[in-house]
């Protein structure tokens, strides 16, 4: 929640309906109205967070941590946090129908130019984001193209470890994913 942030709408608010004689139960509506969590914002802030402890892990080598580290952010943040591909390096990141329909749209809007939008959506009663993972400069020392982007010590670690690895061949600035956020409903 951005407390600090709605403070000033709420403190307006009661200011002003000290001057207009405003029965107290209105004041309390704002109150609560100004203070609901914006989903969209709280699940870019937990997917954020997540990459920045997953990159810091992943810069230099390749990480079979990466579950146990998404899920220490899970249970730091109290929010189901995965990732998912449509090309995933380890099949437990396999992108279930509806997130693979998510990677599409967001591939058509960079193709488009334009920025994904995250997409928040109620799903068996919890508030349940999307945010697009979009490859950098650093992204393609692992999922690059092979033979150019990957260095060989780097693709013999990959081939060791993910035999049916289908994350390689992106170029900057593609979807390479998504952030699944799943977030209670207040």
């Amino acid at each position: 929640m951005k407390i600090s942030i709605m403070l000033f709408p709420v403190l307006a608010s009661i200011l002003v309906s000290c001057g207009n004689n405003q029965p107290e139960a209105d004041v309390n509506e704002d109150i609560a109205i100004d203070t609901a969590i914006n989903y969209e914002e709280t699940g870019l802030r937990f997917a954020n967070n997540t990459q920045a402890v997953l990159g810091k892990n992943l810069v230099n080598a390749i990480n079979e941590k990466a579950f146990p580290l998404t899920d220490s952010m899970t249970r730091v943040l109290k929010a189901s946090i995965k990732r998912v591909s449509d090309k995933p390096r380890n099949i437990n990141n396999l992108a279930n129908s509806n997130e693979s329909a998510h990677i599409q749209t967001f591939k058509e809007s960079l193709a488009k130019g334009e920025q994904p939008e995250p997409v928040i959506m109620e799903i068996n009663g919890k508030m349940v984001g999307h945010y697009a993972i979009i490859t950098n400069k650093i992204c393609l020392q692992c999922h690059g193209v092979l033979n150019k982007d990957i260095l060989p010590q780097t693709l013999s670690k990959i081939k060791n470890l993910y035999p049916e690895d289908k994350a390689t061949g992106y170029a900057e600035n593609q979807v390479r994913g998504l952030w699944v956020v799943e977030m209670e409903k207040n």
